[in-house]
């Protein structure tokens, strides 16, 4: 079955940095968009960044665009989230999720992994 697993989270300050990983398997990992999407508590779940199957589109929210790269590695069935100069409005879990069309709805990823907690303080 698919799992998606992320890992990378944890607490860090203001203005620093985390890598957030999401290890993917049970189907063909280069077959699909990845897409990280976040959660603050009381919060709706937002989109952050997404990346086509091949690596060659991305797109990103307002709020992140600049700071955030994500890339994947389709060899390693994994797809990263680089966090630079963190906010503590950053403050979320961080899930990642696929879907076969590239878009930035959450309504249209088929498979969410568990989450990580980022805290960024102040």
């Amino acid at each position: 079955q698919v799992q998606l697993v992320e890992s990378g989270g944890g607490l860090v300050q203001a203005g620093g940095s985390l890598r957030l990983s999401c290890a993917a398997s049970g189907y063909t990992f280069s077959n699909y968009h990845m897409g990280w999407f976040r959660q603050a508590p009381g919060q709706e779940r937002e989109f952050v960044a997404t990346m086509n199957w091949s690596g060659s589109n991305t797109a990103y929210a307002d709020s992140v665009k600049g700071r955030f790269t994500i890339s994947r590695d389709n060899a390693k069935n994994t797809v990263y989230l680089q966090m630079n100069s963190l906010k503590p409005e950053d403050t979320a879990v961080y899930y990642c999720a696929l879907s076969y069309p590239f878009t930035t709805r959450g309504a249209d990823y088929s498979y969410w992994g568990q989450g990580t907690q980022v805290t960024v303080s102040s």
